[in-house]
């Protein structure tokens, strides 16, 4: 029964009990007058009330509601109405109700009227407000009744009478038994102004309830305030709440409640206790555990009420209600989410109150309660929906699991002879505390107490009833995934076995446990795991594996130092009574007893040549916590040969191997995969919790931000198998080191080794011995590798500079690498000589001896003997694998490269104009190839090398022309990164010619030629008579290093021979332009004259006699063509621009041509170019055949051009006349010829002058040409 049904019943025994037309908990509304009327019309009231919801609006800004309304009716009595003081909500009437049918006057006056305000005077006593009048009206009665009034007459007496200001406190309900559209009407009017005058009660009385009790709470810190009458008070709201079926809010009220208690506990544990929590402090007595199979836990509820219940009882009932409201909500798996905390917590507070509890109470308790929320939701859920939510109740069953070995631990349930006296009678202690079983769970089979109470009855019931439970969560926690959960179980389960000797059980589970902590790096979890296995494997008698597993535990730095030297012992113990007996030998891991932290090389880049010694170190990390005498440590190689014989030279050795020679190993934790050594570092922070009040620290602790990084679980777990069958590779390269004794932490060892066969070795394992057992490292990772090599003798040939320069002296270094050849006195080298190098000594020449690592080793002077074919040096003495260096002066003559040269041009000339033209866009020096021949003292046979020399100049040559006067110009130009100096420079005639006179227009003094500049030499021709049309010339000029000191020597001057051809001037052009008539200037736009006047120089000559030359009576004339052409756009010519002429062949004889041009703008405007060519008929063998593919455009042609290249252009035409003579021809007719003057024979006197231009008047846009 209910609260409010409990003070109903109460009230029924002290007097005349009311009428209560319903026993569930809702709110009172009490009815007077005419109970009969009201006892017909209640179940039609009953069933319409709750149909309409009713928003409630409630103070302080809550959200408003909506509601169904429901109330218990009852018969209005005086006893009813709350006393002043009486903060009962449950039992308080909300809204009084007079209910009457009374339709005569005379009745009213003498009977009802006086009722009424007996009624109104009682509500008025008690300062009661909500109240109402219901007057029903009954056509049957009115029939009866001839004389009565109208309704409205006695409404209006009433409202008069009592409803003067609240007329709406009145109203009428006509006809409600009949089933009309106006008794409808009726009842919907009546139902709205009870809904809303109840609304109006409850928001009034709940504000006022609110507040007072708001007042009392603030009251806590006052002496003599108690939390038991406080907590009955705000229950009495969470009841009104619930009985509004507003459970949420019912549950609000719960929560501030067990915040506030809690807050209380905290506060006492600090120091600053409330005087009333004394009361919770007494010692636990009873621990029946949770009780949710009530709505309401009257018993608990008396307790707290009379201030005499326990920490657990107030726990529990109040637990039990939020249990009960949040089954309401549906939401079950909050309440297992609760119950665990509550459980954690209770055990927490029981601590910090110092309550007295007997061993095991407080595990009985959580067992209990455990049990009794999980079958409380059972009963609630279906089985789908309890499978499909086991991540909310696991907990429960794992902490039930736990409390229960708790008990069987305590009770001597799981000793190996069982409970003794003291144990038992501790169990019957524990029994007794649990009182007698509860009715509601008497007739259950599975309750919680007979399973507690079956458990602790027999050591087969405890282990059957711990198996299931454990079992049953580990299933649980693996089919959500929490593993980690699971192997936790695990290990208690495994504990149990061990103490049950049942070691073969026992080791599955821990080995799965170990697993997982490895995987995850828990080490002092994997340390703890790690004993109870060494334990185990010692029990199972593994011997293997426990020595192992011991290795690990000496090593680990989480155990005491006693605790690491017995598991060291352990092992050296074995080792030793195994020598003895000469037993067979145990092959563990290494990482566990030692570790490799460095290996170093000595000669550092691990390279040495057969029979050289080569010294490795090693640094090894001992993990044992005493020193270990060791019988051997050995490194065992593996030895190939490189395919590749290349990669076995030394020079590619020394290249490519490590030059210090260190090798670090990484760190690795003992018995934790290398892997975890890249997780992310803990990122932790300082968290405070501060007053808000005071801002006073309340709590500080630390929390980690990437634990998301951290406790990833990894599913892929093969590289942490420990490997089963441990072997040692079989080899015959073993490097050894006897005896020694291994110190806790850094030892250093020392191997020694005379290379014998040349190969890659690799350093494969590494082993350890210890009487007979055996730490083997399998893999030695990184690779690590020494080579050994054997290598031919070699020489090396190489310049000190990027290139060799032609005709200066150049440094050659020589490198003799000796290899396996050991050089004994007289052995020397033999350098075939030849004329264009000779090899220069110098008596301080030195030669070096180095080691194959590089370190200088001797110096010695070099001897060096020259005779006319030979040239023979002397090599010191050297060992095997070792390097000889010197250098010598060589220098190339260019002579006969130039002889050649000049051979090749006289055979070939076009050949050696295109290679010198392209050299000269390529501005490169040319090279020359010298090739020397060696004989060395190692082999039979002669080596020839290369030595690639460069041309450090480039010389071309032009011919000038001024009138009849002619000039020679000769350029030189450096292409080499140096700078010379130029001195003695000379143009020779090779014909040594008295009639021609080369004058020098150069300077006397010495010039310097800097890096990728050229210099420039002019000599004027003067003769006195006719001269050969060729004329061959020779240019030398005398260099030698600008910075370089006194030769001691001298050096070969740089020749130049070219040939000049055709020099004598035969024409000379003259262009004039005349403005218009009447103008001063030419103007843009307007036609101007264009005058070119050819005259020619000289009478008849050699060079006039060809294809084109008529003659007619001593009358010598030849064809001329001339082609006015302006490649810059300038001008624009009129009519024909080109055409042939028939010129006389004499002295002084002159033609002139006339043309319009128009210029296109202003400025000083340069003269078009005028062109002349020579045109011969087409049966001229000599001239160049004009195809239909070479007649191209050429308006780069100069007269001052060399000859040479205008041979290499093609054959040119004229735009105008002669294009249009010849498509007029008839195709296959042949075609006229044209050819270019030789360089020199044309002088245009109009080159590079210039005529005013102005603009004309009417032009908008002014352009200017400036040149």
């Amino acid at each position: 029964m209910d609260p409010a049904a409990a003070a109903a019943a109460e009230e029924e025994g002290r007097e005349k009990p009311p009428v209560i037309y319903t026993m569930e908990n809702k709110p009172i509304v009490t009815c007077a007058g005419d109970q009969n009327l009201f006892t017909s019309l209640y179940p039609t009231l009953s069933q319409q009330l709750p149909r309409e919801p009713m928003e409630w609006r409630r103070s302080y800004g809550r959200a408003p509601k909506m509601i169904h309304l429901e109330s218990n009716f009852v018969q209005f009595k005086e006893e009813l109405l709350p006393k002043e003081g009486n903060k009962a909500l449950l039992t308080f009437p909300f809204l009084h109700i007079y209910w009457t049918e009374c339709c005569d006057t005379e009745v009213y006056k003498t009977t009802v009227k006086d009722d009424i305000t007996k009624w109104q005077n009682v509500l008025k006593a008690h300062n009661s407000v909500d109240w109402l009048i219901v007057v029903v009206e009954s056509d049957a009665k009115k029939k009866n009744k001839t004389n009565i009034l109208p309704r409205t007459s006695i409404v209006d007496k009433i409202r008069n009478d009592f409803c003067n200001k609240q007329s709406d406190r009145c109203v009428v309900l006509s006809d409600p038994l009949k089933d009309s559209s106006r008794s409808q009407e009726s009842w919907n009017a009546f139902l709205t102004k009870l809904r809303t005058l109840l609304l109006m009660s409850f928001t009034k009385n709940l504000g006022k309830f609110e507040d007072d009790m708001r007042t009392l709470r603030e009251k806590r810190t006052e002496p003599g305030w108690s939390f038991c009458e406080y907590f009955m008070v705000q229950e009495e709201l969470a009841f009104v709440f619930e009985m509004l079926q507003q459970f949420e809010d019912a549950l609000v009220q719960y929560d501030e409640l067990d915040a506030l208690f809690s807050q209380y506990v905290v506060n006492f544990g600090a120091g600053d206790g409330a005087n009333w929590l004394t009361f919770f402090c007494q010692p636990v007595r009873s621990w029946n555990g949770l009780i949710l199979r009530k709505p309401i836990d009257m018993e608990k509820r008396e307790l707290i009420q009379n201030q005499e219940a326990t920490l657990l009882d107030l726990r529990s009932y109040l637990f039990s209600r939020q249990c009960t409201l949040l089954i309401f909500l549906q939401r079950p798996w909050e309440v297992s989410q609760r119950a665990l905390e509550l459980l954690h917590n209770c055990v927490q507070e029981l601590k910090l109150l110092e309550v007295s509890v007997p061993p095991g109470a407080l595990d009985c308790w959580v067992f209990l309660s455990c049990l009794e929320v999980l079958q409380r939701i059972e009963g609630c859920c279906d089985r789908a929906q309890i499978d499909a939510n086991v991540s909310h109740t696991v907990g429960l069953w794992s902490y039930a699991t736990e409390k229960l070995k708790s008990l069987g631990y305590l009770c001597g349930l799981v000793s190996e002879k069982g409970p003794n006296s003291e144990d038992l009678n501790r169990t019957v202690d524990l029994l007794a505390g649990l009182g007698a079983e509860r009715p509601e769970t008497a007739n259950a089979s599975q309750s919680p107490y007979k399973k507690l109470k079956e458990a602790l009855s027999s050591v087969e019931a405890f282990e059957k009833h711990y198996l299931d439970l454990s079992h049953a969560t580990i299933e649980m926690y693996t089919n959500i995934g929490r593993i980690r959960s699971a192997k936790l179980v695990g290990k208690d389960l495994a504990e149990f076995y061990m103490r049950k000797k049942g070691p073969q059980k026992a080791e599955v589970y821990l080995q799965g446990a170990l697993k997982t902590y490895l995987a995850e790096g828990w080490a002092l979890l994997v340390t703890h795991t790690r004993k109870q296995l060494a334990e185990c494997q010692k029990h199972l008698g593994q011997i293997e594996n426990y020595l192992q597993t011991s290795s690990l535990l000496a090593g680990d730095k989480h155990l005491t130092e006693d605790e690491r030297k017995s598991f060291c012992q352990e092992i050296l113990d074995f080792a030793n009574h195994q020598a003895e007996n000469q037993g067979q030998k145990v092959i563990l891991p290494m990482h566990s007893f030692a570790q490799l932290k460095t290996l170093h090389f000595d000669p550092a880049n691990a390279v040495v040549h057969v029979g050289g010694m080569l010294s490795i170190e090693l640094t090894l990390l001992s993990q044992m916590p005493i020193p270990v005498q060791v019988d051997q440590i050995a490194i065992h190689v593996h030895f190939s040969i490189e395919k590749n014989s290349y990669r076995k030279t030394a020079e590619w050795l020394t290249k490519h191997k490590t030059s210090n020679g260190v090798i670090n190993f990484p760190n690795e934790v003992a018995g934790f995969p290398l892997s975890r050594n890249n997780l992310p570092a803990l990122e932790l922070y300082e968290m405070y919790e501060r007053s808000p009040s005071d801002n006073s620290l309340n709590t500080a602790g630390i929390i980690c931000k990437n634990v998301h990084m951290l406790l990833r679980r990894q599913e892929s777990s093969s590289s942490l198998d420990i490997p089963s069958g441990v072997t040692l590779e079989d080899g015959a390269h073993v490097l050894k080191c006897n005896n020694l004794i291994l110190e806790p932490g850094v030892n250093k060892i020392t191997f020694n080794t005379q290379a014998k066969e040349p190969g890659t070795y690799t350093l494969r394992q590494l082993c350890t011995s210890v009487g007979k057992v055996q730490f083997v490292l399998l893999h030695i990772y990184p690779i690590v590798q020494y080579d050994v090599y054997s290598q031919e003798p070699q020489l090396k040939v190489e310049p000190m500079t990027d290139s060799l320069l032609a005709g200066i002296p150049q440094k050659v270094k020589f490198t003799v690498t000796t290899g396996h050849y050991s050089m004994k006195n007289g052995d020397t080298l033999q350098l075939s000589n030849a004329d264009a190098m000779p090899i220069l000594y110098h008596p301080e020449s030195k030669a070096v001896i180095y080691s194959n690592t590089r370190e200088k080793i001797s110096e010695s002077s070099l001897r060096i003997q020259s005779s006319e074919k030979i040239t023979s040096i002397s090599l010191p003495v050297a060992p095997a694998y070792h390097v000889i260096e010197f250098e010598l002066e060589v220098m190339y003559l260019p002579s006969a490269t130039e002889s050649a040269a000049e051979k090749e041009n006289a055979t070939n000339k076009e050949v050696h104009r295109k290679n010198k033209e392209k050299q000269k866009q390529d501005n490169c020096m040319a090279t020359v190839d010298q090739k020397v021949t060696i004989d060395c003292p190692w082999s039979i046979y002669s080596t020839i090398i290369a030595l690639t020399f460069c041309i450090p100049f480039n010389a071309k040559h032009s011919l000038l022309s001024a009138g009849k006067r002619k000039y020679v110009q000769v350029c030189v130009q450096n292409l080499s990164e140096l700078c010379f100096q130029l001195s003695d420079y000379s143009l020779k005639n090779s014909a040594d010619c008295t009639d021609l006179q080369l004058v020098p227009l150069n300077p006397e003094s010495q010039q310097v030629i800097y890096s990728k500049q050229s210099i420039f030499f002019v000599w004027e021709l003067k003769w006195t008579k006719e001269l050969p049309l060729s004329l061959q010339c020779l240019f030398s000029v005398s260099f030698c290093p600008a910075t370089s000191e006194e030769q001691s020597f001298t050096l070969k001057p740089f020749t130049y021979e070219f040939q000049v051809e055709n020099f004598f001037t035969l024409y000379h052009v003259k262009t004039e332009i005349f403005p218009p008539l009447g103008a001063e200037y030419c103007k843009t736009g307007s036609l101007c004259s264009l005058e070119v006047s050819i005259t020619r120089l000289v009478d008849l000559s050699e060079v006039d006699r060809d294809e084109a030359l008529t003659e007619s009576d001593g009358y010598c004339t030849t064809k001329l063509m001339y082609e006015v052409v302006d490649n810059s756009s300038n001008w624009a010519v009129c009519g024909k621009s080109s055409g042939v002429i028939s010129m006389p062949v004499a002295a002084r004889a002159t033609h002139k041509v006339h043309m319009e041009v128009m210029p296109l703008f202003a400025g000083c405007l340069p003269f078009p170019d005028v062109r002349l060519f020579k045109y011969l008929p087409h049966h001229s063998a000599h001239s160049m055949q004009l195809d239909a593919d070479s007649w191209i455009e050429n308006d780069n042609l100069s007269v001052d051009k060399n000859m040479d290249d205008q041979a290499d252009s093609s054959s040119i035409r004229s735009r105008g006349s002669l294009h249009s003579t010849a498509s007029g021809e008839h195709k296959g007719l042949p075609m006229p010829r044209l050819q270019s003057f030789s360089s020199g024979q044309v002088f245009n006197c109009s080159t590079g002058m210039q005529i005013l231009v102005i603009p004309s008047k009417d032009d908008h846009v002014l352009e200017v040409n400036v040149t």
